[in-house]
């Protein structure tokens, strides 16, 4: 009976603090936008490489052709 003359006083001081940790964060605006940041992750930051045509693309006779002469060394 007499741990609960202690652990009372405890226990409200603890509820004090979380209400103060909650409050300050509310007014410090982390609650603010809750939507926003899980979103985030969804979209892409980068474009995106622009196509490639197929008249830009190199030929495969030119390759070819490179592949068949001896190398300088």
């Amino acid at each position: 009976m007499n741990v609960i003359y202690i652990l009372l006083p405890v226990a409200f001081l603890f509820a004090i603090g979380f209400l103060w940790a909650f409050i300050r964060s509310v007014k410090g605006g982390q609650f603010d936008d809750t939507q926003t940041p899980a979103m985030r992750i969804l979209h892409d930051d980068d474009p995106a490489p622009p196509q490639r045509s197929a008249s830009d693309a190199p030929s495969d006779s030119a390759a070819e052709d490179d592949s068949d002469k001896p190398a300088d060394a």
